[in-house]
């Protein structure tokens, strides 16, 4: 036996390394414009010729139609106030998640780059992708429509950005979440923002109702 004291346990020091976080928000002011926002949303929609306007990707989306990529950029008063509550949202996730990482005195802002929306019907659905040229997204949803969790009716489903993290699975590895995807139950007024690097879909969405949604792109720069 070593003279050396022996302690009762190892020290152990977690480091957290590559974590995915995905924020759940409110949209505190969204009583006041859901209305006028989804007025003008059928009112743009009316006007369209196309169902897929930003022509971007049309084969992943069915039984939705698509704005062109700016709908927040606009004179509206709702949607200007809309534009701003979102931008300033981003502001405070990135200033969160880069708690540790940006200097000390830093200050930043969030612009939104691209935004728009969809009106998704019965059996509507968007395949899996990301988002490039952007390091926060969004999905605000305006109006859920039906809500069916349990079917997982038009949920939107993130998929693990860990590619191997399932190649062995046992009791040890549990707190992988060993499904490989997230899915997040649409709620009318919710915001879900996450980075823009995580794969995603809208699964095929089973309702009566339009469901609505905003989605957009943001980035964030240092203010010199």
């Amino acid at each position: 036996m070593t003279d050396d004291f022996i302690t009762d346990t190892p020290q152990i020091e977690p480091i957290p390394t590559w974590s995915t976080q995905l924020y759940l928000c409110s949209n505190p002011s969204h009583a006041l414009i859901a209305e006028p926002v989804k007025q003008a949303i059928y009112e743009h929609h009316n006007r369209s010729v196309i169902e897929v306007a930003s022509q971007v990707a049309q084969t992943a989306k069915h039984g939705l139609h698509e704005s062109e990529l700016d709908f927040l950029d606009t004179d509206h008063p709702d949607i200007e106030f809309l534009n701003q509550t979102l931008s300033d949202l981003i502001l405070t996730i990135a200033s969160e998640a880069n708690a540790h990482n940006w200097p000390e005195d830093a200050e930043a802002e969030a612009f939104i780059t691209e935004s728009w929306y969809h009106i998704t019907r019965q059996g509507g659905y968007h395949d899996a992708h990301s988002h490039p040229n952007c390091s926060w997204c969004g999905i605000y949803y305006l109006d859920a429509g039906d809500e069916d969790f349990e079917r997982r009716s038009g949920v939107n489903r993130f998929y693990d950005p860990r590619v191997n993290a399932g190649h062995y699975l046992d009791a040890g590895s549990e707190y992988l979440n060993q499904s490989g995807v997230w899915d997040i139950a649409p709620e009318t007024g919710k915001v879900i923002v996450f980075p823009s690097y995580l794969t995603h879909s809208a699964l095929p969405y089973f309702g009566d109702k339009d469901r609505v949604v905003i989605a957009f792109n943001a980035q964030v720069h240092f203010i010199d």
